[in-house]
């Protein structure tokens, strides 16, 4: 037995049982709750609680994100959906038609992720007059939010018992 094959029955390479996979995922799902339509929820809050200065900072980051994110829409919107529908769909038939384990972990987490790109963008078309005029949309963004964790909660509970079920799967199969 050389070496290789002595790291690699140490360290089980398979997605759903290696470690750094839910790693990932886990931190996947924090950084998108995190950012709200590309500002922290740290300075959300912040901005909520305090006002003036750091409203004015929140305000002044939203709208940039939000003109961004909407310009990339209309621009690139059409393209990106499509590439993204591509890979998807790639993902999807490797994953669960082919049985490749890696591109079904892959596509657990860009699958949900997707939903959350498209649900920013919906919520800065959402704010986005409100920030033009001023005020600030706390209401859409604390919604958003919400949104956003909920899918994270479901999206890691499909991922964990599927992943669950492939530890087992191939646990009594390999025996």
């Amino acid at each position: 037995m050389d070496w290789y094959e002595s790291v690699f029955e140490l360290i089980d390479m398979r997605s759903f049982s290696n470690l750094w996979y839910w790693i990932a995922l886990a931190v996947v799902w924090s950084t998108a709750s995190h950012w709200v339509v590309g500002v922290p929820w740290d300075m959300i809050t912040r901005a909520r609680r305090r006002g003036g200065q750091a409203e004015g900072d929140m305000m002044a980051l939203l709208g940039i994100y939000t003109t961004r994110a909407l310009w990339i829409g209309r621009e690139a919107g059409l393209v990106l959906l499509a590439v993204s529908c591509f890979v998807l769909t790639t993902l999807g038939m490797l994953g669960f038609w082919y049985g490749i384990e890696f591109a079904q972990a892959v596509f657990l987490i860009l699958a949900p992720m997707s939903l959350v790109g498209a649900l920013s963008l919906r919520t800065a078309g959402r704010v986005a007059p409100l920030v033009a005029r001023g005020e600030p949309p706390y209401r859409g963004l604390i919604r958003h939010r919400i949104a956003v964790q909920g899918l994270g909660v479901v999206s890691i509970f499909v991922t964990a018992i599927w992943g669950m079920w492939q530890n087992m799967s191939i646990g009594v199969l390999g025996n």
